[in-house]
């Protein structure tokens, strides 16, 4: 499972639409497995796109039903799938129900099953949590891991850091249309030439702070301060110094976050 970031423009959704000749690229070129994408290969592709692609008049089972045989699926198993995806996804109720009637995020769910009713090789899905409550987000997160484990391709975009780390064991970050990061999450975190630190003192603790080298950006609330240093800080020292003076509670010391990683890649 990819997570395929990047700031708004940096290029996401034209490099998504054009795996699927939505868009044709001024230069490069597009392979699977090694090969140039054909159009019998799209067959074996589900893409849920960021702009809704549903007909919104169509009963959900019957449009999904539909985008099955697109793909190649007997009319009978396009609609078992069809089916049993929305039982998953809790619209077993309003399967026989016009799109347009359903809830913004009852309609995401149904994109998401178009995208998966004919058990494709690849996922490429653009934003897929946008818009949806806590249970539908689980429930999601769930089908992408169960999808990976089948050995999918799974690749979404998301400004849902915690969501793409929670999930993804790769990520990609683009900017201004070029990869700048790429890699395992894991080693790009152990790599990265920050540190997280939070401190909980009594007292003032940007006051504490001063006698800290390497600090690039801080954040307080109220006792509590979360500072970005620089890796190779040595913090033995000044948090020994804290301990002693009976003013530290509470410290951690971690590698970033995706979130932070993301703003030293693109800014």
């Amino acid at each position: 499972m990819l997570g395929f970031l990047g700031p708004n423009g940096a290029g996401k959704t034209t490099a998504m639409r054009s795996i699927f000749r939505l868009l044709k690229p001024d230069s490069g070129s597009l392979t699977w497995d090694g090969e140039p994408i054909e159009p019998d290969d799209l067959l074996r592709f589900g893409y849920m796109p960021e702009q809704r692609g549903l007909y919104p008049k169509m009963r959900a089972a019957d449009q999904l039903t539909y985008f099955g045989r697109l793909h190649g699926m007997s009319r009978q198993d396009a609609d078992s799938s069809a089916r049993r995806w929305l039982e998953r996804f809790g619209l077993g109720e309003r399967m026989d129900d016009p799109v347009e009637s359903l809830s913004h995020g009852n309609q995401q769910r149904v994109q998401l099953v178009a995208a998966l009713v004919h058990g494709p090789e690849l996922l490429v899905l653009d934003e897929p949590f946008s818009g949806l409550d806590p249970i539908a987000v689980e429930t999601m997160s769930d089908v992408l891991r169960e999808e990976a484990a089948r050995g999918r391709a799974v690749v979404f975009s998301s400004h849902q850091l915690d969501l793409v780390e929670d999930l993804c064991e790769d990520v990609a970050i683009i900017n201004e249309g070029v990869v700048v990061v790429r890699g395992q999450v894991s080693r790009l975190k152990d790599a990265a030439p920050i540190r997280h630190l939070e401190l909980d003192v009594d007292g003032d603790p940007t006051e504490l702070l001063a006698e800290l080298g390497g600090v690039q950006t801080t954040r307080s609330d109220g006792s509590r301060l979360t500072a970005i240093i620089s890796a190779e800080t040595d913090i033995r020292g000044f948090i020994g110094r804290a301990q002693q003076a009976g003013k530290l509670r509470h410290f951690a010391y971690t590698t970033p976050s995706l979130s932070d990683l993301f703003r030293e890649a693109v800014r």
